[in-house]
């Protein structure tokens, strides 16, 4: 290239990124709210990945082998909905135009699903960096089983980019740290070392050595002085593209708000400009003063090369793929079936039935099924948060990932967040149903994971062990009692608590089909197991509460879990006693909560009194027995004892039951 023909390149680059830069910044003034300063500093980045470096087609944003890029401060979600339009995802300037308005796609922080290219729900900072080690598992262990020698199928890079505030989350340390040791070779972030956070200076509250840091994590970092030099940012991702052993961390020093007159400040992180200030910067920046939302026709062109680069490498890829599918047809097909989201045919048939002669944890009937389906349902993976031996959440003929990538079993070690995030970004990434595990009480580690797998409807399945006080000697730190009801607070999140094993393989059928966000209580200790077919225990727990005996008419027993068994045996004192007791097992708030008024009316008739145990929080039962009913729970925490002793002593008995009913009885 000539050194006119250089200039000449350099020219349109710079206003193809001011282009990206002012779609930005006047998508945030129009709304007189968002985040300017992020767009500004880093659009060099998003315009070089898009534009010249990243695999994508915006034609099918949904393309399994393209690369993903995450916006891990997802504050600059301008920047992400600017690229998005200016590389031809349909996004078009009027949605721009509404940001953060009612009812557009352009919401304040991206959000996965509103509009294509968004591959994942970011804003809570940290948690888009770790959901982004989760797409890069994800494609380690896809490409492990699905390539072959001269076919690679699953070949793409995950890029971040990220600030400060999510290097500072526990979460970002969780994750890079497992991500080191997984050596996600395909794993780039870009970290937008710009030396202020809201407060102000990063040193007020940052002053660690973060190559240090990364290093020591087992990462392959590298430092661009200038974040406007698009020449060593070039350099340093393709450095960085061609490390293949280790995940690579780039340091970008940038200047937040660049070109404004509040660049360098924290002034400029988390408002509009204002008018005279856009002026400003557009007139630094040799931009058209008196125009708003304007793209140049050459800028435009320019953006439309990276649309016509991923269209061509698609169509490649599509070809090669044939390919494939001639020489493999059977990985081929399940291939092309779990990236679908589709179930193998007749997959059902492998789940179990448990006989009743013997006592199961529901914990251990959990393993039965999951190992039961691994065969018919190979995109389950998954593991637990160091306690694969506690929760029984392992596959028995599977190897383990961190050695052999083909393998199913994931040690996340103690991460529960950071591992709740990733099950996430798997999810999202599509051809897996990942699942993470971990003791319940441990689930306030990764509470805001969970709300974003709800939030994002993606099928991440968490599955917590330990359920209640049952688990006993461990005490209050480990006993959990409000979480039950915590978690049925969040919208979207399918919740089971199953009475027995065979609710509990009922439960992981339905999980495993409904293709959104669930998770699983499960006990610690031995429980009855129920009748499956004289009960219809699966048609049951699909429409998340049935009756076990619905002859008695005077009181209704409701439990869920551990509970039903005692409300089981309760019912049969109080039938010694001349009180006739319908016996309710209600696995799961969301299923009931999704049945038709007829349905809900003929189980809770509105003048019987009703009765319900659960070993938890009582705040939530009263939606289902009326304010005359009654709620036998927990608003105090556990104590250290062997588990049936905690029980008894705090009030989770036959004999309390009885007392209770008996009471409301007599109303």
């Amino acid at each position: 290239m000539s050194e006119q023909q250089t200039d000449q390149q350099n020219a349109l680059d710079q206003l193809s990124i001011n282009a990206l830069r002012f779609l930005a910044v006047d998508a945030v003034q129009k709304a007189n709210s968002g985040h300017p300063g992020a767009p500004l500093g880093c659009a060099p980045i998003a315009y070089l990945l898009y534009n010249k470096l990243m695999k994508h087609d915006p034609s099918d944003p949904k393309w399994i082998d393209r690369d993903r890029f995450v916006l891990s401060n997802g504050h600059a979600s301008a920047l992400l909905y600017g690229v998005l339009h200016l590389s031809g995802y349909d996004l078009p300037i009027s949605q721009l135009e509404q940001f953060r308005q009612w009812g557009s796609h352009t919401a304040g922080h991206p959000e996965y699903g509103e509009a294509p290219g968004i591959e994942v729900t970011t804003g809570p900072l940290g948690q888009g960096f770790g959901m982004a080690v989760g797409i890069a598992t994800a494609e380690k262990h896809m490409a492990a089983v699905y390539n072959r020698d001269g076919h690679k199928v699953i070949d793409h890079h995950t890029y971040v980019l990220c600030g400060d505030g999510d290097l500072m989350e526990g979460i970002s340390h969780e994750t890079a740290s497992l991500a080191g040791t997984l050596g996600l070779g395909k794993l780039i972030v870009l970290y937008d070392d710009n030396l202020i956070s809201l407060d102000g200076p990063t040193e007020l509250s940052y002053t660690e050595d973060v190559t240090k840091r990364f290093e020591g994590y087992h990462w392959h970092v590298q430092m661009v002085d200038d974040g406007n030099d698009l020449v060593a940012l070039e350099a340093a991702i393709k450095a960085a593209k061609a490390e293949t052993t280790r995940p690579s961390l780039i340091r970008v020093r940038t200047v937040i708000g660049y070109g404004s007159p509040k660049a360098g400040t924290s002034k400029v992180h988390g408002e509009a400009l204002g008018v005279e200030a856009v002026k400003e910067t557009k007139k630094n920046l040799g931009w058209p003063e008196d125009k708003t939302f304007y793209v140049p026709e050459e800028a435009a062109k320019n953006w439309a090369k990276g649309k016509e680069n991923g269209k061509k490498a698609h169509e490649e890829w599509s070809k090669a793929f044939a390919e494939y599918a001639k020489a493999y047809p059977e990985p081929a097909a399940e291939f092309e079936r779990t990236v679908k989201g589709e179930l193998a045919t007749g997959w059902e048939k492998k789940i179990p039935t448990f006989p009743t002669e013997k006592p199961v944890a529901t914990r251990n009937a959990g393993q039965v099924v999951m190992n039961a389906i691994a065969g018919v349902v190979p995109e389950l993976f998954g593991g637990a948060a160091d306690l694969t031996a506690s929760t029984k959440t392992i596959f028995k003929d599977s190897p383990n990932f961190h050695i052999d990538p083909k393998g199913r079993n994931v040690f996340f070690g103690v991460r529960e967040f950071g591992m709740c995030a990733m099950v996430n970004g798997m999810a999202a990434h599509g051809g897996l149903i990942p699942f993470g595990s971990t003791f319940f009480v441990f689930s306030d580690y990764a509470r805001n994971a969970i709300r974003l797998a709800a939030l994002m409807s993606v099928h991440s399945l968490f599955i917590f062990t330990h359920d209640s006080i049952w688990l006993g000697e461990d005490g209050p730190t480990h006993q959990p009692v409000e979480h039950l009801m915590s978690l049925r607070l969040i919208p979207q999140l399918t919740d089971f608590r199953p009475a027995d094993a065979n609710e509990t393989a009922a439960a992981w059928q339905i999980a495993v089909e409904r293709k959104s966000a669930s998770w699983m209580a499960l006990s610690r200790q031995d429980l009855p197991v129920l009748d499956a077919e004289k009960y219809k225990v699966f048609e049951g727990v699909r429409k998340g509460a049935y009756a076990l005996d619905n002859t008695g008419k005077d009181i209704i027993l409701i439990a869920t879990g551990s509970e039903v068994s005692l409300i089981v045996k309760a019912a049969e004192e109080l039938k010694a006693a001349g009180i006739g007791a319908t016996v309710v097992s209600m696995p799961s708030f969301k299923l009931f909560d999704e049945q038709d008024e007829a349905y809900k009316a003929t189980l809770f008739p509105e003048n019987t009194p009703k009765l319900a145990v659960e070993a938890g929080a009582t705040l939530g039962w009263y939606k289902y027995v009326g304010h005359n009913g009654g709620v036998i729970g927990l608003d105090r925490f556990g104590a250290s004892a062997p588990g049936p002793i905690a029980a008894e002593k705090l009030g989770i008995s036959v004999a309390h039951i009885v007392e209770k009913a008996k009471q409301l009885v007599k109303k």
